[in-house]
């Protein structure tokens, strides 16, 4: 699943990256056309944004643009994942006590093995140290529900790697975007507005870019994060019902 998402960001990057490059020489006389005779507030959103695009330059707003796609890639390969984790225990602890008083460990694990997500799996080890005591069940419960829990957890250091990179990549764009306004200055020998307006569009495109691509991934990183700690404590209630069912039926 997750390879299938990470291809799917090469293949959007790549198309981006087309349409950036068929967007890098456009028809002169349309665009004055453009220019003279249509408002600002005509154009189409997803022109505009090609258009500041293109201005922010290739080199940090392409860069910012891999933050979001791989970025937003791993966040709905997580987001599947976690949804598909998640297990109605109340329904699952049912069925696991009415399958041991009838078929015994055998039948329990039984409907472990057709139950998907890290709670049925959680079950099915400690169900299979039932034989050992409860002890060693509620050990075997525990040390496995700290697997299940890394695996819940994986991809989130990517998604929190690509919250900071995104901002910082436009701080860096908007530095070299001040340097080359001062430049500018320099060069002219004077310190107008339309020498410093190119350098300083940069600076600012950049900043906005990496600030909203940030934003985009602090949202689905967060939410991820409450389905995790959502899961992690269904799982951990789960675990203690379990015991207490293991225990009274071996009584």
């Amino acid at each position: 699943m997750k390879k299938f998402f990470m291809f799917l960001a090469v293949v959007g990057f790549m198309t981006l990256s087309a349409q950036y490059v068929a967007a890098q020489t456009p028809d002169p006389a349309a665009t004055a056309t453009v220019d003279q005779q249509t408002p600002q507030a005509e154009i189409a959103i997803h022109q505009q944004l090609k258009a500041k695009f293109i201005e922010g330059g290739a080199g940090f707003m392409a860069s910012i643009l891999i933050c979001l796609i791989i970025g937003l890639a791993i966040s709905i390969e997580r987001i599947i994942y976690l949804n598909m984790a998640t297990t109605n225990t109340d329904k699952l602890l049912k069925k696991i006590e009415e399958a041991y008083a009838t078929g015994g460990i055998e039948a329990a694990k039984e409907v472990c093995r057709n139950t998907r997500g890290p709670v049925a799996a959680i079950f099915y080890q400690g169900i299979s140290r039932m034989d050992e005591g409860i002890e060693v069940v509620e050990k075997s419960v525990v040390s496995y529900g700290g697997v299940q829990m890394s695996q819940l957890e994986s991809g989130l250091t990517w998604i929190s790697l690509f919250i900071a990179t995104a901002p910082m990549l436009g701080f860096l764009g908007t530095v070299i975007g001040l340097i080359s306004a001062f430049d500018s200055i320099e060069a002219a020998g004077d310190i107008s507005p339309n020498v410093v307006a190119g350098g300083m569009k940069i600076a600012l495109i950049t900043t906005v870019g990496g600030l909203v691509v940030g934003i985009i991934l602090q949202v689905f990183y967060n939410y991820i994060l409450s389905k995790i700690d959502s899961i992690v404590i269904s799982m951990e209630d789960a675990s203690i019902s379990l015991i207490d069912i293991l225990v009274k039926v071996k009584k």
